[in-house]
């Protein structure tokens, strides 16, 4: 990696390119919440482990805040916004929206789209777990761009067991949506000079 990544860095990746959006009839947004330690310290973003809970395809897994569009969302960033404030209980009212991500489409419908929103906080924030939410971890991203938390890992997708792409911190695994959607967020930060 060349240099340590700062929030300059980030405004200037963001700021020069537009995101590409895909069209699906089902919506969603996720949140990147990106902070500082201490001030002029290293940034981080807010990861979260979603609660088990019987039936539901993403229980137990690590993950950015985020979820499905309602009817009355005035728009995905609207998402972004209450889905943030549900999960982990931050109001993002006051913070900086860097800007968004080409959309995502979910491997397990195609009839469903992710909107991904980068935002600055300004310093960490503490997070409150919600009905959804089983731990919350602010995660340097300097770390996520070094090959140091970079692996593989077979998990369990529809009945199978397959090998993917992972972060893994200390036990937690982050791949899947949530993995490419920070390696997409990583390679235009990092591809920024």
């Amino acid at each position: 990696m060349n240099g340590s990544i700062d929030l300059d860095r980030v405004r200037g990746a963001l700021g020069r390119a537009s995101a590409a959006e895909l069209l699906r009839p089902r919506r969603a947004a996720v949140a990147l919440l990106l902070a500082e330690k201490s001030p002029r310290g290293p940034l981080s973003v807010l990861l979260l482990r979603r609660a088990e809970r019987e039936g539901d395809p993403w229980s137990g897994h690590m993950a950015l805040p985020g979820g499905h569009a309602h009817p009355e969302d005035a728009d995905l960033l609207h998402t972004a916004r209450r889905e943030t404030l549900e999960e982990v209980g931050i109001d993002l009212a006051d913070s900086e929206l860097l800007g968004l991500l080409d959309d995502v489409s979910l491997m397990r419908s195609s009839e469903m789209v992710v909107r991904p929103f980068v935002f600055w906080l300004g310093a960490e924030r503490e997070a409150s777990l919600s009905v959804e939410v089983a731990e919350v971890l602010w995660v340097p991203l300097d770390d996520l761009a070094s090959d140091a938390l970079h692996s593989t890992r077979e998990v369990l997708v529809e009945g199978s067991l397959v090998r993917v792409p992972a972060y893994v911190i200390d036990e937690r695994v982050v791949w899947g949506m949530t993995f490419h959607v920070l390696e997409r967020f990583l390679s235009r930060v990092l591809a920024f000079v």
